[in-house]
């Protein structure tokens, strides 16, 4: 539809605009890029890392341990120098392990080979309460005042040391304080459980089934960190007086249900913190509704900013104008469109998982059976895949099936994965150079 945007930053609004008589919702898919230029106007930023490792008893089955321990290793070899870090133990309780007498050093050759020796001493032994160690970030946080903030949090197990309730308030407090990746080695840990935290804290979450493997997640982990450039964006969003935000959604890379984080900031003015920021673009769908115009009349449903701080980067606008024409009206967003679809897929996949667990082998194999369709027609080929682990599909007949085995971790992968979604794919016009001129071409 259009695009505007500076200082590195570019928003470009995709919708149709038109609407039938008496209709007054209003979809759009906001595309936000930040380009290189971002590194270029980013003030540089104090940089700390908190690496959180489960030391519980059970991390000592097989070489879980181990590979925790080469894990840390390998996220450190990443760290430019003179970023600050720290280790922290998670059991019952948290403790910083390294540095042990100040909250956090700057990387360099000798910090590390410091850090090493600390993480060869570590032992596994008491139990797993992850919102004490989320506690423990945040007041290592709190001492860098403005600066950006990562964490990476292992896990092999349940938050069986501390109440539900605990976490969810130690998740809260530590929203703005600093983003977190989060990973569970094996298949004795929760995926919502450990979602919850990733998902507030802008962060991702992944299955790592063999302890051998984490060392190179880790790092890549640590490589994406180390490439983000600003500590954190906002959307802000502008509706009239009588428009209302139904919701909001990051919906690629991943979809994420942002809705119920607006803050007011003025009237008729919500913000949604999008978190740090590299050279990358997510998408977000937007829905409003509004109070319906008569036939030829137009409305603004929606202004649309993207700040850094107080500081306005880019802004959209999002329309509505009421036709007769049904041809108009009754055409959709391509981008809106699939991106309702990955929605729909996402939630089709939890449902048939949470129906399998539940033991109602009639309704998880209609959901699963429906995410298998999705994954195919949206081209999301990640999921089609881990939905193979769980189904079988007849190529022939089309007839899906739940494995009467399915492997616990494969199942688990599944879980953590299906909100990654793909990218509508553009068909270009004569003479486009690449899928960005499709991205912004008007649609009616």
């Amino acid at each position: 539809m259009g695009s505007t945007g500076s200082k590195g930053i570019s928003v470009a609004i995709d919708q149709n605009e038109y609407l039938g008589a008496g209709v007054g919702t209003v979809d759009a898919v906001v595309t936000v890029e930040a380009s290189s230029d971002l590194l270029l106007a980013a003030t540089p930023q104090e940089r700390v890392e908190i690496l959180i490792i489960d030391c519980s008893g059970s991390m000592g089955a097989g070489q879980k341990f181990e590979g925790a321990r080469g894990a840390i290793v390998a996220a450190l070899e990443e760290l430019a120098d003179g970023t600050h870090f720290a280790i922290v133990e998670g059991t019952h309780t948290a403790r910083s392990v390294f540095p042990a007498d100040t909250p956090s050093v700057r990387a360099d050759r000798r910090t590390r080979a410091a850090a090493r020796r600390a993480l060869d001493q570590l032992r596994p032994h008491g139990g797993t309460a992850m919102g004490t160690w989320l506690g423990q970030a945040r007041k290592l946080a709190m001492l860098h005042p403005g600066a950006m903030v990562h964490a990476i949090l292992l896990t092999d197990g349940k938050n069986e040391h501390e109440e539900p309730e605990t976490l969810a308030e130690e998740i809260k407090l530590s929203e703005g304080m600093f983003t977190c990746d989060c990973r569970g080695v094996g298949i004795d840990w929760r995926v919502d459980e450990v979602r919850s935290i990733s998902s507030a804290l802008h962060g991702t979450v992944d299955i790592v089934k063999d302890p051998a493997n984490l060392a190179a997640d880790f790092a890549a982990m640590m490589q994406n960190s180390m490439a983000k450039a600003i500590r954190e964006l906002t959307l802000r969003v502008w509706t009239p007086v009588g428009a209302r935000v139904q919701f909001v959604k990051q919906v690629a890379p991943s979809i994420e249900d942002l809705t119920g984080r607006r803050a007011e900031s003025g009237p008729q003015v919500g913000e949604y913190s999008l978190g740090a920021w590299g050279v990358e673009d997510r998408d977000y769908h937007l829905q409003v509704q509004l109070v319906p115009a008569a036939p030829g009349r137009e409305k603004l449903a929606a202004r649309i900013s993207v700040l850094a701080g107080e500081q306005v980067l880019g802004q959209g606008l999002i329309r509505a104008l009421w036709t007769t024409d049904t041809a108009l009206s009754t055409r959709i967003s391509r981008r809106v469109a699939h991106y309702t679809g990955q929605a729909e897929l996402a939630q089709a996949v939890r449902d048939g998982l949470a129906a399998r667990k539940n033991g109602d082998i009639a309704i998880a194999t209609a959901k699963l059976r429906r995410a298998v369709q999705l994954a195919a027609e949206s081209g999301n080929e990640g999921t089609a895949k881990l939905l193979r682990g769980v189904v079988e599909v007849d190529e022939h007949t089309g007839t899906v099936r739940l494995r009467s085995h399915v492997d616990a971790a494969d199942e688990m992968a599944l879980d953590a994965r299906s909100t990654k979604t793909a990218r509508v794919r553009d068909e270009l016009p004569a003479g486009a150079h690449s899928a960005k001129t499709a991205r912004v071409r008007k649609e009616i």
